[in-house]
């Protein structure tokens, strides 16, 4: 039997899940409700970046396998549907907004036919699963309900989808796993590890590997903190505790703290939920992690008063970066904008390059001043800020832009910088964590 499968919701994850699975050989469906967006996708063409997911799908698209619509029928004659809509903070608390999950679902209901298997993707609160299988129960009794959460880091996201390091499903019957387990053969023959879960359990794996993920973040942060008021330095000291196997030296790197679309509405989310459930306390250490998270953007500018001044209305920042991480586009919730936004508020002139982030950055912000090259961006700068980790700063040879700026000094916020080579070419160099 050749499996169908619809992906409703064709934003990041949908987009990067439906062209893999096309890539896998199967007829895939895409349906999102943005006609701009499905125009796009349906031209090949992507609407963010995301490192080969554009040859991707624009090969896809020419086997015929793949198909992006607005219509929901078109999902009628399909075996499996992923459900990829976002759930992002809500507007008036922590909790999770569910309104596109719940609407997702209730749109395709109608057209699911006899023995079709829905698998939620998205990022929910714990519960949410099995409400929504009880939902169908009552509006599509022929459909059956499973979880499947993503685990994509962006920038990886082709990778992360079809050589991931561990498949979680979370299923109520045997039927829903076999389903599932000949949509992954391909994957799963590579010798991926295949953890069949209950339905709260894997939505608790999403959320509990995020939440981890942002401790550790948080505690080289707060490391960076008490290394800077004794005088030590956080990269060696994050060095020396990432050789126990029992720590390991991912996440160790001190800076200006996480940001992104899913760590830091996921554990706010979870803590919300946690309190429903009567288990706040079991949670309550991760409004420390967010915490230290949003302190560690407050020491950056902390930092720039030192080196420049309290009054901060005569100076020019320059900018480095403007997403929340390199190899991406995303701008949500990004450490570095929310810096650059903080300084102009305080009266600095801040010009902020980004190599992909531009756009969405100015779409978000448009009163910020943004340049297309970075000699443009520090030209006359009485301070450089390097705030997103892309290869293309640690590839700038300091002694070039020597001759373009006001002052020599330079804030890394990220400890990628060649602190010597910044160094001898006469630059006053600072990074979080590290004092000498």
């Amino acid at each position: 039997m050749t499996l169908t499968l619809s992906v409703v919701g064709c934003g990041y994850l949908g987009a990067t899940h439906a062209a893999c699975m096309s890539s896998l050989g199967f007829t895939v469906i895409g349906v999102d409700t943005d006609p701009n967006k499905v125009a796009m996708l349906q031209n090949g063409e992507l609407p963010f970046y995301e490192p080969g997911l554009d040859t991707l799908l624009a090969q896809e698209m020419k086997t015929g396998r793949l198909s992006f619509t607005t219509d929901f029928s078109a999902v009628k004659d399909a075996d499996i549907h992923f459900v990829c809509v976002g759930t992002p903070q809500s507007k008036d608390g922590l909790a999770a907004d569910l309104t596109y999950v719940r609407s997702a679902v209730a749109e395709i209901a109608p057209y699911l036919k006899d023995g079709s298997l829905v698998v939620g993707k998205s990022t929910v609160p714990v519960g949410t699963a099995q409400s929504l299988r009880d939902e169908l129960a009552k509006t599509a009794p022929q459909a059956d309900l499973a979880w499947n959460p993503e685990f994509l880091r962006e920038g990886f996201a082709v990778e992360d989808t079809l050589t991931p390091n561990r498949l979680v499903v979370g299923v109520a019957n045997d039927r829903a796993e076999q389903i599932l387990k000949e949509v992954y053969k391909p994957i799963i023959d590579l010798g991926t590890p295949w953890i069949r879960a209950d339905l709260p359990t894997a939505e608790l794996v999403k959320v509990a590997a995020n939440s981890f993920l942002a401790t550790k973040i948080s505690f080289i942060n707060a490391m960076a903190e008490v290394c800077e008021a004794a005088g030590g330095d956080v990269t060696v000291l994050a060095q020396a505790i990432g050789y126990d196997p029992r720590i390991g030296n991912k996440f160790l790197q001190a800076g200006i703290g996480f940001g992104g679309g899913c760590l830091p509405k996921d554990i706010r989310a979870f803590m919300a939920r946690a309190e429903e459930l009567g288990a706040k306390q079991a949670l309550e250490f991760l409004r420390e992690i967010d915490a230290i998270n949003l302190r560690a953007r407050q020491r950056v500018i902390d930092v720039v008063r030192d080196e420049l001044s309290e009054d901060l209305t005569q100076y020019k920042i320059a900018v480095l970066g403007a997403t929340f991480k390199p190899d991406s586009d995303d701008v949500r919730d990004s450490p570095a904008l929310d810096i650059a936004v903080q300084l102009q508020a305080a009266g600095a002139a801040v010009v902020v390059h980004d190599p992909k982030g531009i756009e969405p950055a100015r779409k978000r912000f448009p009163k910020l001043e943004y340049a297309e090259v970075v000699t443009n961006a520090v030209k006359d700068a009485d301070l450089i800020l390097h705030l997103t980790e892309w290869k293309e700063y640690r590839a700038i040879d300091p002694s070039t832009l020597s001759s373009l700026v006001k002052s020599k000094i330079i804030i890394d916020g990220r400890n990628m910088l060649d602190r010597e080579l910044w160094r001898k070419a006469g630059w006053k160099f600072h990074a979080l964590g590290r004092t000498d």
